[in-house]
């Protein structure tokens, strides 16, 4: 999910910080990826079931980092950063025999008597860069993944979360040797040290800005990548709408973790005839989730929180109008849920990734109004659409193009082990989750026996002559 950042948030490739720890490690997970690669379903599965044992059992330590780091409620950790992990983990363990499994497939007939198949194997050793929003969701979720796929894996977590880095390389570091699974914290400089190494996969999750220096430093080993970004992910509400049912889940995927997720409601799109009467039980909505002492967490940082400040004040000297909430408290990076209308379309609130509890409300005469503002922008994480009317939910699934849609529903789509996560065009690239994760750290390797000693191709080798002319017509005309 997207961290706020912009490309200086790593030095130039090429800069040269202390990396003596980076290069122990690397070359030890090279030395060792050969025999974590042959492990076999079992093997991974027991590591699975032991990572889930050791976050059941660390819980209450998961809760006091992610309450260091940035207030979260102990509730909000264990369902945002424990609960993902563990049904990932359990999906894997149900699901990693079959997966793992040769799967055959029917040949052509221009190649009749070869038998062929395919398989996952290993990438080998690979680097997860998580953020800083949902440490350990974002950054044990990946792992899972590379895990099934029996790969040897480098973390490097955010800098900004240093109280929920050091618990994972703890519970990691009691799981496993750092010749499999290795927990590298630091900064920037570190990042761009990893990112100089000949990963066979890099798994990073942040912001786009971020994920070009990502991609760039892996073009140079011709590693592949999985980029899980962001973007302005929107929330269409047509008349056809339940509004008290939209307005509870609008409320409750936005302010959910005070807005720092990727998939959260960027901005709201609502057809004028229902506007008044949706934004006045959106407002009820929030103040009974979260109004309550403890009920949200903070803003990571002061940085982030003075950026969210600056937002709101030149929304406003644009000329938008502050319907609720609007109160910040620097002094503990508080930011209590806002909803604004009149928001310029053409300032930042409307055309940058909010990534915090502001939430600009838009209404629209008609659906091609809607459609036309999210299609001029980039192709969203998320989009969102709540409207009962097939019809409606048809055309806008034609008419755009997202990483992934809820209908009715707000951000629980992550949750779902059996559907891909990822992006789109400037919202990321590859997949994540359930099988899509462990195909994304696997090889797939296709396999070809040929058990005849004499076949029909054979027929067609050179020396060329009539016959095999003739042969070579008929094979393109019908075979």
């Amino acid at each position: 999910m997207t961290i706020i950042a912009d490309a200086s948030a790593f030095p130039a490739i090429g800069a040269e910080p202390e990396s003596l720890e980076i290069d122990r490690v690397f070359d030890a997970q090279r030395t060792m990826r050969a025999r974590i690669g042959a492990t076999t379903a079992d093997q991974r599965i027991e590591k699975l079931r032991s990572l889930e044992k050791a976050l059941l059992a660390r819980r209450s330590d998961i809760r006091a980092a992610m309450y260091a780091d940035y207030r979260k409620p102990a509730e909000e950790s264990d369902l945002s950063e424990v609960y993902p992990v563990l049904i990932e983990a359990r999906h894997a363990r149900r699901h990693l025999r079959r997966w793992m499994k040769p799967r055959g497939v029917s040949a052509p007939l221009a190649l009749f008597g070869t038998r062929s198949r395919i398989m996952h194997e290993p990438k080998g050793v690979v680097l997860i860069i998580s953020p800083w929003n949902f440490p350990f969701n974002l950054t044990l979720g990946p792992l899972v993944s590379a895990i099934a796929a029996g790969n040897c894996a480098i973390i490097k977590p955010s800098e900004m979360t240093p109280h929920a880095a050091a618990c994972m390389a703890s519970i990691l570091g009691e799981l496993f040797d750092p010749s499999e699974v290795a927990v590298i914290k630091g900064g920037a400089e570190t990042a761009t040290a990893l990112l100089r190494k000949p990963f066979d996969h890099i798994f990073f999750t942040g912001s786009p800005a971020v994920g070009k220096v990502v991609m760039r430093a892996a073009a140079e080993h011709l590693a592949s990548v999985t980029l899980e970004l962001g973007g302005k992910s929107p929330v269409i509400v047509d008349a056809s709408a339940n509004l008290d049912e939209a307005a509870t889940k609008i409320a409750w995927g936005k302010y959910l973790n005070s807005g720092q997720i990727c998939v959260a409601p960027d901005y709201l799109l609502v057809d004028r005839k229902i506007s008044d009467d949706f934004v006045t039980r959106l407002k009820e909505k929030v103040e009974a989730l979260f109004s309550q002492a403890g009920s949200r967490g903070g803003i990571v940082n002061d940085r982030h929180q003075q950026r969210l400040s600056r937002a709101l004040a030149g929304a406003l000297q644009q000329g938008a109008t502050v319907l609720a909430g609007g109160v910040t408290d620097s002094a503990r990076n508080d930011f209590v849920p806002t909803i604004l209308s009149g928001v310029s379309p053409d300032g930042q609130l409307l055309q940058e990734e909010i990534f915090g509890p502001l939430l600009p409300i838009v209404p629209y005469d008609n659906l091609e109004d809607a459609l036309r503002v999210i299609n001029e922008k980039e192709k969203p994480l998320a989009l969102y659409l709540f409207s009962h009317d097939r019809s409606v939910i048809d055309r806008v699934l034609a008419e755009t193009s997202a990483g992934g849609t809820a209908i009715n529903d707000t951000v629980v789509q992550f949750f779902h082990t059996g559907l891909p996560f990822g992006g789109a065009g400037n919202s990321g690239i590859g997949r994540a989750h359930g099988f899509f994760g462990f195909e994304a750290f696997s090889n797939i390797r296709g396999v070809l026996e040929q058990p005849m000693r004499r076949t029909p191709l054979q027929l067609m080798y050179p020396p060329y002559n009539a016959f095999k002319r003739r042969l070579i017509d008929l094979t393109l005309r019908f075979l």
